[in-house]
């Protein structure tokens, strides 16, 4: 995750702040630590409050159903292969 976000920042620049999904007991220490060094917030969305998380909520749905569901993966680079696509 940490090797994603570092490539993310190269191409789009830092975030003040990631919101993630689950509480801080679900947060790696890696990542936790890696954003404090960079000066990045984690903000949690509010249990029970997915609509303030709409964005990849919505996101997560589309990858079920329009791409997940249409493929059978072999390995995980074939199916990284698709995604980039």
């Amino acid at each position: 995750m940490v090797r994603a976000l570092n490539q993310i920042i190269e191409w789009r620049g830092k975030p003040m702040a990631i919101r993630v999904d689950n509480g801080p007991e679900y947060i790696s220490a890696t990542l936790a630590i890696w954003a404090a060094k960079q000066g990045i917030v984690l903000t949690h969305i509010q249990s029970g409050k997915p609509q303030q998380n709409a964005y990849v909520e919505r996101y997560n749905r589309t990858v079920r159903h329009e791409w997940l569901d249409l493929y059978i993966f072999e390995t995980i680079a074939e199916a990284r292969i698709i995604a980039t696509d």
